[in-house]
């Protein structure tokens, strides 16, 4: 009995120290999984942080890809009014350029007829003249 006392005692004692390590292990182990939880927990929070960062830069780069968007649409807009208002002034210039061309015409018309009348006038004017100096000849021979 007193062996098997002993016997028992040792194997109680065995019992104790392997639990006594195993609580030791078990501990060293949440410990190890705790740090691991804490190093994933900052990890998951520098994430979360990234992921907002980039979501506000998206957020900022789609607000300015709105406005430029806009201003493409409103200077599209100007484009068109402005070629709206050439093809205007186009057609007026072709309109005063067609006007200029009949007023030249008419002037080189006008002008043409005021020559011929200068020359009519001019040989009218050396026939008078010319009538002139016989009839001054004849009175001064009769004088």
């Amino acid at each position: 009995v007193a062996m098997e006392t002993v016997s028992l005692e040792h194997q109680i004692q065995s019992v104790q120290r392997h639990i006594a390590f195993l609580k030791k292990e078990q501990m060293e182990l949440l410990h190890d999984l705790h740090l691991e939880i804490l190093r994933l927990q900052k990890h998951c929070s520098e994430l979360t942080h990234d992921l907002e960062m980039k979501e506000l830069e998206a957020r900022q780069q789609d607000v300015l890809d709105r406005e430029l968007e806009e201003k493409c649409r409103a200077m599209e807009a100007q484009l068109r009014e402005k070629e709206k208002d050439n093809q205007e002034l186009r057609k007026e210039l072709q309109h005063k350029e067609t006007l200029v061309a009949a007023l030249r015409s008419s002037l080189r018309t006008k002008e043409r007829r005021f020559l011929e009348e200068l020359k009519r006038r001019s040989h009218r004017v050396t026939i008078l003249d010319t009538e002139l100096q016989k009839q001054t000849e004849a009175a001064a021979y009769l004088s």
